[in-house]
């Protein structure tokens, strides 16, 4: 990683916020042919620089497998702006709600929910899927009428660059602008009085974000990650469970906060797991090391981060399973490629078990009883994502029942953040609020309560103004059954 930036002045980003608020307010309503052109631009923005950003984002990783960037970056963004753009005129309808009390409502009154914009909307988007996770929030923060301003990552200095270019090209700086830069213009863009501000990353960097931008009161949604766990039923299909689970943990090379973390295997079934697992890697990377389908981990760095937990197990003594199908000689390589490494029931407190892994490693723990995995997930951080896999219907409903987590996939994983009638979102740890399809939308949106009294206003004949007596007493006595 190049550790050296060109940081953008807080001068500079407060200007830009200045602009960007004073256009949006002297636009006024933001009508639905301007919100469906603007998802429009974005969309046109990610068909036209597609190859720059795939290739961008190649050079950021040292190598990044060619489909997946298409599949999770390209694709998946243009996805979520069309969905908006089909559901917009749904979304910003008035919300008619009940009068209360009911005689008012006989009289005339009315009551509705109008959804307005917020303004200018700021978004730390991170450098594991930089793109999608750029324009996804996208779909939300433009059809509910905002501005935007956006702080790319700087791990991924090419792609953030590539962005950059690609939204001077489609939107007025007063619509969306991107602002790079390294740390501290990611702290200063974090202090910046927005509407509303979108961070997506580790959750040590969100305690900071969170902090600056309690300074002017800014409302956060918070994308987060944590340890998300997997629970393999005693009667599950092993094969099928394993070539989801290896689909699911070597996309990008497990540089996912959805990824699975660590994996709950009948303890009588671990030999018959692992087994799995080597044929489901086999199956779909029969090589890794040249292999233009098998991402990079990012940088030296996070090589180094992710190959510790793999040196602390073999020291501690732990059962390494390293799934190799061709035996190449990862040591002689121009990427940072590590191939898919099982680490059977190593220590709590190792550090595998206690950090989140974004990396193709994977601590195995046997179990039990299905009660055993309940407490565990329940004793540590409530995750982003909990994944089950099984067909036992009662088991199935104690899991989600009894357990906490941002999301659920069963039988597979990570597949709920793509369906755009689901809100994403953690929960705690991993994270805080939600957006996707209309929840994006209400997320960044100020919903606004009206109440229309009616012609003939009843204050009076009710009592409910001085001076008071029997009639007052007589309506709160209605209201108090």
């Amino acid at each position: 990683m190049n550790e050296t930036y060109e940081e953008t002045t807080q001068a500079d980003m407060q200007g830009v916020l200045d602009r960007q608020r004073k256009a949006y307010l002297a636009e006024g309503v933001v009508s639905a042919a301007t919100r469906v052109d603007r998802l429009e631009r974005a969309i046109q923005a990610v068909k036209k620089h597609q190859k720059t950003f795939v290739e961008a984002m190649n050079e950021d990783f040292g190598h990044r497998s060619e489909h997946q960037s298409m599949f999770t970056d390209i694709a998946s963004s243009i996805g979520p702006l069309r969905h908006a753009q089909q559901h917009l005129k749904h979304w910003v309808k008035k919300d008619k709600r009940k009068v209360t009390p009911g005689i008012l409502a006989l009289l005339g009154a009315k009551s509705w929910v109008e959804y307005q914009p917020l303004g200018v909307v700021g978004v730390i988007s991170p450098w594991n899927f930089p793109v999608n996770l750029t324009f996804t929030p996208l779909a939300g923060i433009l059809s509910a009428g905002n501005r935007c301003m956006i702080k790319p990552s700087e791990y991924t200095p090419a792609t953030s660059a590539a962005m950059a270019i690609a939204f001077a090209e489609a939107f007025d700086e007063e619509e969306i602008t991107v602002v790079t830069g390294g740390p501290q213009t990611g702290s200063d863009f974090s202090g910046l009085a927005f509407d509303h501000l979108l961070f997506t990353g580790a959750t040590s960097v969100a305690k900071h974000v969170m902090r600056a931008a309690s300074a002017n009161l800014v409302p956060v949604t918070l994308e987060l990650g944590g340890k998300s766990p997997v629970i393999i039923s005693s009667k599950a299909e092993m094969d099928s469970t394993a070539d989801a689970l290896m689909a699911g943990k070597m996309l990008n090379a497990g540089q996912i906060c959805l990824a699975p973390d660590y994996v709950f295997v009948p303890r009588e079934r671990m030999g018959e797991f692992v087994d799995s697992t080597k044929r489901a890697v086999a199956k779909m990377f029969p090589t890794l090391l040249d292999n233009p389908d098998y991402t990079s981990v990012v940088n030296a760095k996070h090589f180094e981060r992710i190959s510790g937990y793999v040196d602390e197990a073999k020291e501690r003594g732990v059962e390494v399973v390293e799934i190799n199908p061709a035996n190449e000689d990862f040591r002689q390589q121009s990427a940072h490629k590590i191939p898919p490494t099982l680490l059977i029931d190593p220590p709590e407190d190792s550090a595998v078990m206690q950090e989140e892994i974004f990396g193709p490693v994977m601590p195995i723990k046997p179990y039990d009883t299905i009660d055993e995995t309940v407490d565990y997930v329940n004793a540590h951080d409530r995750p982003l994502g909990l994944y089950y896999f099984g067909s036992d219907k009662q088991e199935t409903e104690q899991v989600l029942n009894h357990t906490t987590s941002g999301g659920v996939t069963v039988n597979d994983v990570i597949m709920h953040i793509a369906q755009e009638n689901l809100p994403f979102g953690g929960v705690g740890p991993s994270g805080m609020g939600s957006y996707h399809g209309e929840d994006g939308f209400r997320t960044f949106s100020h919903a606004k309560a009206v109440f229309k009294q009616a012609t003939f206003n009843p204050a009076e004949k009710l009592g409910l103004r001085p001076p008071y007596g029997e009639k007052l007493m007589g309506v709160l006595k209605s209201q108090m059954k």
